[in-house]
């Protein structure tokens, strides 16, 4: 069980069920969409910094696997149609082409995978949370970067497409893993989890 399954209203449990699952993917989309915003441009990378990967792997944990998977879909297929959805408020199919394309494509298994571990109840201790956003991290990457080297080599690739990340990426993985498991106990503390 996910964290928006706790939250669910009793109504939505019912055939409004659907639109309750709706509504959190196009909102799941708009978030992911607004971190981003969040761009900063590396003059040595085509790569940027943004928030998109702390929203995917939020979203993904918070949703649970096929919602969180759904969602990134959504985003981007929203993208892709033209909306300023991508880092830095690009649209457009050329990004899904360019040398980001790989970790786009990225987002949408390591939503599902991160989504998959929440429901196992990964979400719900600091560790275990960290141990979940680490391996959606891995996957963005592992797509990421295979899709990159067609762009900038192999002997490149991770000097501009990985180590200039993994800082940014362990700060965001430590949030997750704390607000994650806190969230959690809240729910507790109000007797919903």
């Amino acid at each position: 069980m996910t964290f928006v399954d706790v939250l669910r209203p009793a109504i939505a449990r019912s055939r409004a069920g659907l639109l309750y699952d709706a509504m959190l993917v196009v909102a799941g989309s708009v978030f992911i969409s607004l971190l981003a915003r969040v761009a900063i441009p590396l003059p040595f990378s085509p790569v940027p910094i943004t928030g998109q990967t702390f929203a995917v792997l939020l979203v993904g944990a918070l949703l649970g696997s096929r919602r969180g998977g759904l969602v990134v879909l959504l985003y981007l297929l929203e993208g892709v149609a033209g909306l300023p959805f991508f880092a830095g408020g690009a649209g457009g199919p050329a990004r899904l082409a360019g040398p980001t394309g790989g970790y786009l494509i990225g987002f949408v298994v390591a939503a599902f995978a991160v989504g998959l571990l929440a429901e196992r109840g990964w979400d719900r201790r600091v560790w275990s949370t960290a141990a979940a956003m680490l391996v959606g991290n891995t996957i963005i990457y592992a797509f990421g970067l295979l899709w990159l080297e067609r762009f900038v080599g192999a002997g490149k690739v991770l000097s501009l497409g990985l180590l200039p990340f993994i800082p940014g990426d362990l700060l965001k993985l430590g949030l997750a893993a704390v607000s994650l498991p806190a969230g959690w106990k809240l729910l507790g503390w109000l007797g919903r989890a």
